[in-house]
């Protein structure tokens, strides 16, 4: 009897969804001109986002997932980059901007997934994640082109750091996922998030003040629930049915959807070569969600035992989009 596992077109659109709620973050902070700190601003989207998804998903089965100790060092990885990125993305933007720094750094994210991927699990990165990868990515760099004059070295830089802490946190999340399914990802992404705020909480301390102010607490409440555990339960419950590069790949509608709202609520203007670029994001984004009986043969992945390699033993090869799972093979009967 075969077993149907969920549609891989729902987790690509769980974590589009997740993709389209990030891209509000640097045009939010953008409109709320709030006088906090980027780094204290992300230690509270961090606090307010981990609490309110802990309230809806933590269970016994994630302490006891915390107890067996196989979660630590993926949960503390995730942790880390996560806080990371809060600071480092909150920074470029108040350095470069909204759209610039959201360019560079979800640009760079399916490359940082692929090699996380493929060092931690050995996952290939298939021609249709390269077709995918490359079309999107070069969406990005069109959307960057009209404000690449005058840019803020540092914080390019820090759009970069951001961008790889994103590639740590999804793979290390999809191994969360595989080493303790019954614990459920979401409720191990709200303790990431609660840890990842720690290092981040000298900052909270001495910058209490503008959290007074109401546009501030809009800000806050805006980033947390919605951005951060709205956001965050998307893209964990997506990630569970799609692969890691694909995951990586879809994030990249964040600049596209950053890119609209500059142009539908902040009235900024967006030359020809930017809405090609958009054009180019939405191609990769269709690409990576066709299924493969649509797409030429040389982009359908074979799936055969070679396609594993020995870092991913043990972990559960993540289906691409369309795919459903086979029936076991039969075991041979052996006599005791």
């Amino acid at each position: 009897m075969e077993t149907r596992t969920n549609p891989p077109s729902l987790g690509a659109g769980l974590v589009l969804g997740a993709a389209v709620l990030w891209g509000t973050v640097g045009p939010a902070q953008v409109l709320a001109s709030s006088p906090m700190t980027p780094t204290a601003l992300g230690g509270w989207r961090l606090v307010v986002g981990g609490l309110v998804l802990a309230a809806f998903t933590v269970r016994r089965t994630t302490v006891r997932a915390l107890a067996s100790g196989t979660v630590v060092r993926p949960l503390l990885v995730c942790a880390v980059s996560t806080g990371v990125f809060q600071a480092a993305l909150l920074s470029s933007v108040a350095r470069t901007g909204a759209a610039l720094a959201t360019v560079v750094a979800l640009g760079i994210a399916p490359a940082a997934v692929g090699l996380c991927a493929r060092w931690v699990t050995g996952e290939r990165m298939t021609a249709l994640w390269l077709a995918g990868t490359a079309a999107a990515v070069g969406g990005c760099v069109l959307l960057l082109a009209p404000g690449s004059a005058g840019v803020d070295v540092p914080g390019l830089f820090l759009a970069v750091a951001a961008g790889a802490c994103y590639g740590l946190y999804t793979v290390f999340a999809k191994k969360l996922a595989a080493v303790a399914p019954a614990a459920q990802l979401p409720a191990l992404a709200a303790l990431s998030l609660l840890a990842g705020a720690l290092p981040l909480a000298p900052w909270m301390l001495t910058g209490t003040t503008p959290v007074r102010q109401g546009s501030t607490l809009t800000l806050i409440v805006w980033l947390g629930v919605v951005t951060t555990a709205l956001a965050y339960w998307l893209f964990t419950a997506g990630l569970t049915r799609v692969r890691a590069t694909t995951a990586g790949t879809l994030s990249l509608a964040e600049p596209l959807a950053a890119a609209l709202i500059g142009v539908l609520v902040l009235h900024e203007h967006l030359s020809p070569a930017a809405w090609a670029g958009g054009a180019l994001i939405l191609s990769g984004m269709i690409t990576m969600c066709l299924p493969p009986r649509l797409l030429p043969r040389a982009l359908r992945r074979p799936r055969t035992s070679r396609d594993r390699g020995p870092a991913s033993a043990g972990l559960p090869e993540p289906l691409a989009p369309g795919e459903r799972s086979a029936p076991p093979a039969p075991q041979a009967r052996t006599s005791a």
